[in-house]
């Protein structure tokens, strides 16, 4: 089955906290996106609300409820006793645990599942007792040994971070090495019942290479390269192509 594509909408609230405006509209533009055959949305609601705003929050579990009941919400966040609450109250279908600190631009690295294992393991056993599924962060070269330290939280998933293969648009060689690790740490989780999420700098066009490596991948949370792709193509056109990127 080809892996899902849930459109993460931050840069599109990025742009709207520009100016005291309504407009982009966030859940308008989420809408589209569902409309085009997107499978899912997804936010990260950081402290300072620089992006998506706790308000945003409600509008969007309300706008999949409502109009597309088969779609999924995913929130992204560092899980403090603040943002589980925030998650608590908006039931998303699926969330998504970064190790991210608050002054962060966006995250850039995944968990050390070893060194912070316990604390891990607390907020999935909290997040599953309600129902929510869990995906953790992980590097792309966490292998086996940080597919055996995830997998012994409990969580449901993993995301590999893609951004360092992202990075090697203009380099194929360090393309194919990156594809390599995560490939890698991909099989390990797939071996130890692990399902596979993937994100960040992803495009229409490294895309194709990613899922033939890891035809098992369930999602792709995409924002940056999405929205990029929709000033130019539409939303509706840019999820159409990423839909067909990742093989639907």
């Amino acid at each position: 089955m080809p892996a899902k594509l849930s459109v993460n909408l931050n840069a599109i609230a990025m742009l709207r906290n520009r100016r005291d405006l309504p407009w982009p509209s966030v859940t308008g533009l989420g809408r589209i996106a569902l409309q085009a055959g997107a499978h899912g949305l997804t936010v990260h609601p950081r402290p300072d609300q620089r992006h998506i705003r706790f308000s945003d929050l409600p509008e969007i579990r309300a706008l999949i409820d409502d109009e597309f009941p088969d779609a999924e919400f995913n929130i992204e966040g560092y899980p403090t006793e603040e943002f589980l609450a925030l998650v608590e109250a908006s039931e998303p279908e699926q969330v998504t645990l970064v190790p991210d600190d608050p002054t962060q631009a966006t995250s850039d690295h995944g968990w050390d599942f070893s060194g912070q294992g316990n604390f891990l393991r607390d907020c999935v056993q909290r997040l599953k007792a309600k129902g929510m599924r869990v995906s953790l962060f992980a590097d792309p070269d966490a292998g086996e040994a940080g597919m055996q330290a995830a997998k012994a939280t409990g969580t449901d998933r993993v995301e590999l971070y893609t951004g360092p293969y992202g990075a090697c648009y203009d380099n194929p060689a360090r393309a194919a090495e990156q594809i390599g690790l995560l490939g890698e740490t991909a099989d390990a989780a797939q071996a130890r019942g692990l399902a596979v999420n993937a994100g960040h700098d992803l495009t229409v066009e490294n895309l194709p290479a990613l899922v033939k490596r890891i035809p098992f991948l369930a999602e792709v949370s995409i924002g940056h390269g999405l929205t990029a792709d929709a000033l130019i193509h539409g939303m509706d056109g840019a999820v159409r192509r990423f839909l067909k990127a990742c093989g639907n």
